[in-house]
C-alpha cells in the first residue's frame, strides 16, 4: 500500500540504500550526527525536513527540493555536500531519549504504520561510530 507522503523534521543520511532518519527536537543534535556519519561514508538525503513515504513495506525518505544538498552547521551556517534523492529506512535515531540499558533491547518504532528499528541516541558515546558499524551489520543480537 502506498500512501500520501508527510514532512517530519529531521535528518537523513543513507549508506547505500540503507537509510538512518535522525529524530528529535530542535538542537538535539540531527544535524551534528549527520554531519559525523558524512566523513564514515553516509550521504546525506535530507536535513531539517525530510519527507516521508510509505511504498509497500518500507518507509522511503526523500529531501524537499529547495533544501537538497545542503546540511545545517550551527553555528558556521549551510554547507553543500554530496546527497542523493532517496532512501529506505533501515532504522530511526531518536535523539531526545537516552538509553537506560548498558546492552539495550531490540526496540521499534511505528512509523507511517510499519515498525523500523529505533536506537535512543541522547547522550550515547561513540554514537555516530558505533551507527556505522550497526549499519554495516556488526550488531550481535
Amino acid at each position: 500500500m502506498n500512501e500520501e507522503p508527510t514532512t517530519r523534521h529531521g535528518s537523513c543520511v543513507a549508506f547505500g540504500n540503507h537509510g538512518i532518519l535522525i529524530i528529535g527536537a530542535s538542537g538535539s543534535g540531527k544535524s551534528g550526527l549527520a554531519m559525523q556519519l558524512i566523513p564514515l561514508g553516509a550521504v546525506l538525503i535530507a536535513d531539517d525536513q525530510v519527507i516521508l513515504h510509505r511504498h509497500g513495506d518500507q518507509v522511503v525518505a526523500k529531501c524537499p527540493e529547495p533544501l537538497q544538498g545542503m546540511i545545517e552547521a550551527r553555528g558556521i551556517g549551510l554547507l553543500a555536500v554530496q546527497s542523493q534523492p532517496t532512501t529506505r529506512i533501515a532504522f530511526i535515531v531518536d535523539m531526545d531519549t537516552s538509553e537506560p540499558k548498558r546492552l539495550p533491547p531490540d526496540r521499534m518504532h511505528t512509523l507511517l504504520g510499519i515498525e523500523i528499528d529505533l536506537v535512543l541516541g541522547k547522550d550515547t558515546p561513540n554514537l555516530a561510530c558505533a551507527l556505522y558499524l550497526r549499519i554495516q551489520g556488526a550488531r550481535i543480537a
